[in-house]
């Protein structure tokens, strides 16, 4: 029976190919789409987002039931698999389109979302470059970067890069995988 009180909320934090693979495995997370969000112009292209001239993020979407995993939950995930200290890069990957970012779509997200946010800014010491703005001007990835990992795990980023952060969650948060 699908679920019929879903959520969504969407995220940025580096590669969508990243996010992507973990939230695919979180219990309750229905549904995740690659994309690109809060930008400006025309719908984009992977190619004129990965030219950092756009101002869009790589980002996630996530429809989730929130009486299987709740939003903090999901920001916990979110905090623990990217780094939201670094200024638009997530380790070799560099520009605006890879920025932390939480666009919520209620104001109920909103304000827990800067609750986490906060939280997460003090257990780094101040140092969380993380944008909390509502999503603007969303536009879903092209078909090949959906699933991307589920699809391509022999890949050479997805080996080295994406697996690792797939790992981090399943070690950390067992309680959430599917």
């Amino acid at each position: 029976m699908p679920a019929t009180n879903l959520e969504r909320i969407t995220l940025a934090g580096g590669c969508f190919w990243c996010l992507e693979a973990v939230y695919e495995r979180v219990r309750g997370v229905h549904r995740v789409e690659s994309g690109y969000s809060n930008g400006r112009g025309p719908a984009p292209t992977y190619e004129a987002v990965c030219g950092g001239n756009t101002g869009y993020a790589e980002v996630v979407r996530l429809d989730f039931d929130p009486a299987e995993v709740s939003l903090r939950e999901l920001l916990e995930v979110f905090f623990t698999i990217h780094d939201p200290t670094t200024l638009n890069r997530q380790g070799a990957d560099v520009g605006t389109q890879y920025r932390s970012a939480i666009y919520w779509h209620t104001e109920a997200q909103r304000l827990l979302a800067a609750e986490v946010l906060k939280e997460a800014d003090d257990h780094h010491g101040g140092r969380v470059v993380t944008e909390l703005l509502p999503e603007t001007d969303y536009h879903p990835a092209e078909a090949y970067h959906q699933h991307y990992y589920a699809r391509n795990p022999e890949q050479g980023y997805c080996a080295f890069v994406v697996a690792g952060k797939v790992d981090k969650f399943l070690s950390s948060f067992k309680r959430l995988v599917k």
